[in-house]
């Protein structure tokens, strides 16, 4: 009689061949993206847990208890791993007044701000974009090439391309960024080789869906 282990292990193999396919023809329609939440679990992402999941599929930042808009709290969503040259393309939406950031490149994750870059994330719609403080504005480096906000509210596309130290940025459709960093970054501060991505929690309701990244 042969033994059923062994019957059994042409069946795995081929059923792996027969997969293999599909995974292929799955990540060429995702234009090579990993997708990191998908509306269904927080599996992938790294949270200290007030990010909750909504019955619409996305992905809610509650605040908690004494925390207030416009200070730094430690609940960040980290993405999983360290990442040098990327494509990272997700959507967001905040009420009024709404505060976060897209931090990339933390040296440590103790210190983001400090250690990171960061594409600010801000209602500043229907202000005159001027600074690095402003909505697409890369904090303490540059200043958003236009003011792509739209209402508190609707939900926003951005889409962050980082290549060695070449930075482009678009949101809502439109090219808020591309620069060099190492060229406009503030003295004293270095762009790490790779390192962590996060979005910030800045104590105030924030909501993301259909985040995915690529590595380059």
């Amino acid at each position: 009689m042969k033994h059923p282990i062994l019957l059994t292990l042409p069946i795995i193999a081929l059923a792996a061949l027969l997969t293999l396919p599909a995974l292929a023809d799955k990540k060429e329609k995702s234009g090579g993206f990993t997708v990191l939440y998908d509306g269904t679990s927080l599996d992938q992402l790294q949270t200290t847990g007030n990010w909750q999941i909504q019955e619409d599929g996305s992905l809610y930042l509650e605040p908690r208890e004494g925390e207030e808009g416009w200070k730094r709290y430690d609940a960040y969503l980290w993405l999983p791993g360290e990442y040098e040259n990327f494509e990272c393309d997700f959507e967001y939406k905040f009420e009024e007044g709404g505060n976060s950031g897209f931090y990339f490149r933390i040296a440590d994750e103790a210190e983001p701000t400090q250690s990171g870059f960061e594409v600010q994330i801000l209602d500043s719609y229907g202000k005159e974009a001027a600074t690095h403080h402003d909505n697409g504005g890369v904090i303490k480096t540059s200043p958003p090439l236009v003011n792509a906000s739209i209402p508190a509210g609707e939900w926003n596309h951005m889409n962050v391309v980082l290549r060695g130290s070449k930075l482009k940025v678009m949101l809502n459709g439109k090219k808020v960024q591309e620069i060099d960093i190492d060229e406009l970054r503030p003295e004293g501060k270095a762009l790490a080789a790779s390192g962590k991505i996060a979005i910030q929690d800045h104590g105030q309701k924030f909501w993301v869906r259909n985040l995915k990244i690529k590595r380059l």
